[in-house]
């Protein structure tokens, strides 16, 4: 069985997160990466603890063939860099 959703915590870096929404996002994210399709997943940011998501900017992103976990670790590292975005 795979998994659908990832969700971790996160402390943004330098530049913080871009999100489309409301630009960028700074301090203690969370960060959720979401399968929409086989090759595709949404990925939505949150201030920890707030209700509201944003999706960050760049999403929604290929999945890559290391699979959905390999993407959310690469955006959780991209945000903890800081200027987090997902590349295209």
């Amino acid at each position: 069985m795979t998994q659908d959703r990832f969700e971790d915590q996160v402390k943004a870096g330098p530049g913080g997160a871009m999100t489309d929404e409301v630009g960028v996002i700074t301090g203690d994210l969370t960060v959720a990466t979401i399968r929409e399709a086989a090759d595709a997943a949404r990925i939505a940011v949150q201030y920890t603890g707030a209700d509201e998501w944003y999706t960050l900017t760049g999403s929604p992103a290929t999945v890559p063939p290391d699979g959905l976990s390999a993407l959310h670790t690469e955006v959780l590292r991209s945000v903890e860099r800081g200027g987090g975005a997902v590349s295209p």
